[in-house]
């Protein structure tokens, strides 16, 4: 499984040998390869008009090309907003309610995250092949696809130590811009250019996959919450800047605590593990059919709905399974 930005062939379709070579060395004799493209395929041949541009046939001749469109800039959180609005409603009608779920296509987002995450995952399971994924600069949807297909296929990546290490991994170190795209909340007037709930999709996408396989991941939901609120305003420095380049200049880690650190702390690593975890070595294929993807309620109604219930049945979960 790798991953890029996109390669720069230009208006005038120029060739990267050095590139050629390298994705050629990744294929023996006789194997095909995939690049997934997370843009459409108008959007990758516009993109060479400002110098960037998508991989020809002829130059990689191993490859296919798969575009697989996602959004990654103000659709999204166009999207995101609309759902917070809507959340927060609550003297809407049920039917009102289901036309501004559907209107904000955040769940089709969420669809189509898992499905091209999927798709990755059977090209290397089921074809054995190898992938390379990439949108433009490689670091919003390109991560969320490889961060997705890591966690349905490699069983460590579903353990608390293993998803922090995919985090640290395929987000931080791999240049996800945290502070342009996260600079603020849907509940601010502000409308940045820049920001884009990229992170809080995966995060969404992840709890689809803990929903639908509830034994599979050592985590629990209050995990995937305490990143989202992390994200978006922190006391640590683990999703501060936007890049290691600018983690260094900052001086990040010598003047900030870590994230990881608070988390793995016994009494804190205990209150984000899944009780009913049991060790799952195999490939977790999640569905995707609009039945399956629902609205992630304990997060985008965790502010107007009252979750004691549910932490009490949990906590009662998690003291049986204790005993035992």
């Amino acid at each position: 499984l790798l991953r890029s930005s996109q390669p720069l062939t230009g208006p005038n379709r120029k060739r990267c040998r050095e590139d050629e070579m390298l994705l050629g060395t990744v294929l023996d004799e006789g194997e095909r390869g995939f690049i997934i493209d997370t843009r459409s395929a108008q959007a990758a041949k516009q993109a060479r008009m400002t110098g960037g541009g998508t991989e020809p046939k002829s130059s990689y001749p191993q490859w296919r090309r798969l575009h697989r469109p996602l959004e990654r800039g103000r659709p999204l959180q166009e999207s995101f907003i609309k759902l917070v609005e809507a959340c927060n409603d609550t003297s809407i009608t049920m039917d009102r309610w289901l036309s501004r779920l559907e209107s904000c296509r955040w769940l089709s987002h969420v669809k189509a995250a898992l499905s091209t995450a999927c798709l990755a995952a059977q090209c290397m399971d089921r074809e054995e092949a190898s992938v390379l994924v990439h949108g433009a600069e490689g670091t919003d949807t390109t991560l969320l696809v490889t961060a997705l297909a890591q966690v349905i296929l490699d069983p460590s990546c579903r353990t608390l130590v293993g998803f922090q290490g995919l985090l640290e991994r395929e987000w931080i170190e791999a240049g996800h811009p945290f502070h342009l795209r996260c600079a603020h909340s849907a509940y601010s007037h502000a409308r940045l250019k820049q920001e884009a709930p990229l992170f809080l999709l995966f995060l969404d996408c992840v709890w689809q996959l803990s929903r639908q396989f509830p034994f599979s991941l050592e985590f629990g939901e209050c995990l995937l919450l305490t990143l989202f609120d992390n994200a978006y305003a922190s006391a640590y420095g683990t999703f501060l800047c936007n890049n290691e380049k600018e983690r260094c200049l900052c001086k990040v880690q010598q003047r900030t605590h870590s994230l990881w650190a608070r988390l793995n702390q016994p009494g804190q690593k205990q209150q984000h593990l899944n009780p009913l975890y049991s060790h799952n070595a195999l490939v977790i294929w999640p569905s995707v059919e609009p039945q399956s993807i629902q609205l992630w309620q304990g997060l985008f109604f965790r502010w107007i709905r009252s979750s004691q219930h549910l932490d009490e049945a949990w906590a009662e979960i998690q003291r049986l399974t204790e005993g035992n």
